[in-house]
């Protein structure tokens, strides 16, 4: 299955570069091993789309519930879904 997410520039570069071989997000969708994330570099600043994407294959998925960041999604989001922790080659 093909998954697309938003993903802000800094951490888009870390996947390109090879740096970064993981996403964390909110557990708000299903995600196996074996599906395709599809990338989309977003601008928060600008509210638009780069044009730029990275598809990365999932070989890892784990969901967690105790995770506080507040900078990307609400109190009420994390306690409702949790986080997964997505890796891939």
């Amino acid at each position: 299955m093909d998954i697309e997410k938003k993903i802000w520039p800094e951490f888009f570069e870390g996947i390109l570069s090879g740096d970064k071989t993981f996403e964390i997000r909110l557990g708000d969708f299903e995600c196996r091993r074996g599906d395709r994330l599809v990338l989309r570099e977003y601008d928060p600043r600008t509210k638009e789309y780069t044009g730029r994407k990275i598809e990365k294959t999932v070989t890892y998925v784990a969901k967690l519930n105790d995770m506080s960041n507040k900078r990307f999604w609400s109190e009420e989001e994390i306690k409702k879904y949790g986080f997964q922790v997505i890796g891939f080659g």
